[in-house]
């Protein structure tokens, strides 16, 4: 979702809404489209399209490419789209590809609204590589969605003209081509522009766009009269109003043919790593079932499938840093199986910074195993994936907790070497027990940082690998500098920031989002591990008064360190406790 951080608001309602109900219960429908709680009976069949989307599975996202706003596909800064990387995502085990697709910049003058013709032939010769490569296809009209159909309620007739326009050519050049690919009538459907903020209205609007959608396509002729059509909850949320919105909408239409669809981008706080939410917690996966269930209940159950259209983590659009690894692993494990066990298709999003579109290799390969081996089965976790051991101190016997999730612990190896049980480590049920002497030995060189790592083996899933870390308590200079520049010395003795807390010395939280005092990861603050300091971002002086601040850092090693700024206008002055 990089270049899209308008959906932090959206994905902070979405997290709200779970949390606290704050959405209202009901809303009125569109006046065509009554709400009605359709029985079963009326949706059953769509059997069929279920069976389409469990052969989707799983799913990939061509994002910022064709999606990119801007004069080309190249706009956001990934390179053009070859077959290469076609082939390279179908090799990788995937079954269906996504290809979000912007069209404002292609479109025309009313009262035409012809869509450059240059521009469709490109986004046809994508889809032809994909359909090749017998992959499921979907398009849309993507960015489209903030940049003008937002404006549909002041600027209605025209808004709905040009919509409609884009979807008859779309729907006359794809008429004859495999029911393979399907057609999203409008990505992240969001109407506030200048009109309304009311939700009923706002449903009433996207009703008005999906019923216009249904009918331009199921009305030209060819393949499309049974092509499977992909209708969104407004902004993709899978809040209960929105879902029952939809699926009232979708019974009316009488159609065995349509697939619903939301977004996920996890519970918002760990998503983007503010106000002390570092773990993937309870709390963190309650919001991973109970989404799902809700998703589930609202239309599997009831004969309409679903896509999850883009899933990942939102902190993602400034850094995959921005949730620590063993974190992010169990995140990714658990949305992959529980979204298995609800019979919903996935497709992560990836705007290139998973995938590289230029040397065809996982940026992160840990993480996309983690995901694969979720395709098909459950891979064992742990608590942590970090055993620290600080320098000077006794060593001592390291126990961990594992999530062994149904399998069985088989082995542990640091390195090539297999490590003995009772010698090296001991198991008991859960608890993994890493033995102070074999923590010495794999420390011993003396160095800071990560010794070694051991890698648990289990009978089925995936590996599980613990970094071993020789660390000190991590030193914070004192320092002078700008509210547009300012970087903290740091010297890290090989520990990793977790979040950092500020608050002002006469009480109160400092910076944006002073609701919590736990700050938001990369966006207010930002560790440079090879540069040796942290640096505070503009955002966090934007949103802080003249004064002291008192900053907590906390590390994952449990150390925390304590830092004093005084900002007087754009100066700012750092004094290590």
């Amino acid at each position: 979702m990089t270049k899209r951080r308008y959906n932090a608001w959206f994905s902070f309602t979405m997290a709200t809404a779970l949390l606290l109900s704050l959405l209202p219960a009901s809303f009125a429908a569109a006046a065509s489209l009554e709400e009605t709680d359709q029985p079963q009976t009326a949706v059953a069949a769509a059997a069929n399209m279920q069976s389409y989307v469990d052969a989707m599975q799983p799913g990939w996202n061509l994002g910022n490419s064709l999606d990119s706003v801007g004069a080309d596909e190249t706009a956001w800064g990934n390179p053009r789209i070859t077959q290469s990387l076609i082939k390279q995502i179908a090799a990788q085990g995937y079954k269906s590809i996504r290809i979000p697709v912007t069209w404002d910049s292609h479109i025309g003058a009313a009262p035409n609204y012809t869509i450059d013709a240059t521009y469709l032939n490109r986004v046809e010769e994508v889809v032809n590589w994909a359909l090749n490569e017998n992959l499921y296809v979907m398009i849309n009209v993507h960015h489209d969605s903030w940049v003008w159909i937002s404006k549909m309620e002041p600027q209605h007739d025209a808004t709905l003209a040009r919509y409609n326009a884009v979807w008859t050519q779309i729907a006359n050049r794809f008429k004859n081509t495999s029911t393979k690919l399907m057609f999203e009538s409008v990505n992240e459907p969001r109407f506030k522009e200048g009109g309304t903020t009311d939700e009923g209205k706002q449903q009433q609007l996207l009703d008005e766009l999906n019923v216009s959608f249904h009918k331009i396509l199921r009305s030209s002729g060819g393949q499309n009269a049974t092509r499977p059509l992909v209708l969104s909850t407004l902004e993709a949320s899978p809040t209960q109003t929105r879902m029952t919105a939809l699926y009232n909408m979708m019974t009316k239409l009488n159609d065995s043919n349509l697939i619903a669809t939301v977004h996920y981008y996890g519970f918002w706080p760990f998503s983007v790593n503010i106000a002390g939410y570092t773990k993937f917690n309870s709390e963190v996966q309650q919001d991973v079932t109970t989404t799902f269930d809700n998703v589930y209940n609202t239309f599997t159950a009831r004969g309409i499938p679903v896509i999850l259209g883009e899933y990942g983590l939102l902190g993602f659009d400034k850094s995959t840093g921005v949730i620590e690894q063993g974190e992010k692993l169990k995140f990714f494990e658990y949305i992959g199986y529980y979204t298995k066990q609800k019979k919903i298709a996935t497709m992560l999003w990836d705007n290139g910074q998973h995938f590289s579109r230029t040397n065809s290799q996982w940026s992160d390969p840990e993480l996309f195993n983690m995901i694969k081996t979720s395709w098909t089965t459950r891979s064992s976790t742990a608590d942590s994936d970090l055993i620290y051991v600080k320098k000077g101190a006794a060593v001592q016997d390291k126990s961990v907790n594992l999530n062994l999730n149904g399998n069985q612990f088989v082995s542990l190896s640091a390195g090539n070497t297999v490590l003995q049980k009772g010698t090296d480590y001991d198991i008991n049920g859960n608890v993994l027990t890493i033995k102070a002497s074999q923590l010495s030995k794999l420390t011993a060189s003396g160095q800071l940082g990560t010794s070694a790592t051991l890698t648990a083996k289990f009978n089925k899933g995936a590996d599980w690998k613990f970094k071993v870390i020789l660390y000190n308590t991590p030193k914070l200079s004192s320092t002078q500098g700008t509210t547009s520049s300012f970087s903290i010395p740091t010297t890290f003795n090989g520990d990793q920031l977790a979040t950092m807390e500020a608050t002002y010395a006469n009480g109160g939280n400092a910076g944006p989002q002073n609701w919590t005092s736990y700050k938001e990861f990369e966006t207010t603050f930002s560790p440079n591990y090879s540069g040796n300091s942290i640096k505070l971002q503009p955002e966090l002086f934007n949103e802080t008064q003249d004064g002291v601040v008192n900053l907590k850092f906390y590390f994952w090693s449990g150390e925390t360190v304590t830092y004093k700024i005084t900002k007087n206008g754009n100066n700012v002055t750092g004094t290590a406790s």
